[in-house]
């Protein structure tokens, strides 16, 4: 599914129109959550995503996102992000609300983690999670 935006910039949910070596670039080079991740865990984390999403503008890869979800109870969503000249315009609300809204739509409980951009999060109708459970991770021994 493709959708226009303002001033060329389009979406697209189609995992082959991905540019690996850009998102690549940007998760390993100037994200905070995965900095220095191998292109090899890029590769192997968008092919196996459930769903990709990508922000285009001619032909060129500005942002990014994937979900990872049995499609049915729960998804968690990754690897967000806007290159940061493209930011300010509302891109990251639509890529994640494009994400979000998939066809058909998957009613299940999204997660994510973030550490800076709750705010962007909050328009799309997530909330800071206030539960008697406590959140635990298990780390990869070989990845970010």
């Amino acid at each position: 599914m493709r959708r226009e935006l303002d001033d060329g910039y389009e979406l697209d949910d189609d995992p082959r129109r991905v540019d690996v070596g850009a998102v690549h670039a940007f998760i390993s080079g100037e994200s905070y959550w995965g900095r220095g991740r191998p292109r090899e865990l890029v590769e192997r984390a968008v092919e196996g995503s459930a769903r990709v999403v990508g922000l285009y503008r001619s032909g060129e890869q500005m942002g990014f996102a994937r979900a990872i979800s049995d499609g049915t109870i729960m998804a968690y969503l990754a690897d967000v992000y806007v290159l940061e000249g493209h930011r300010g315009r509302g891109l990251g609300v639509e890529l994640v609300r494009f994400m979000l809204e998939c066809d058909p739509p998957w009613n299940v409980r999204w997660l994510l983690h973030t550490a800076d951009a709750q705010r962007l999060y909050e328009k799309l109708g997530f909330i800071e999670a206030q539960t008697i459970y406590t959140l635990m991770e298990r780390a990869s021994p070989v990845a970010s």
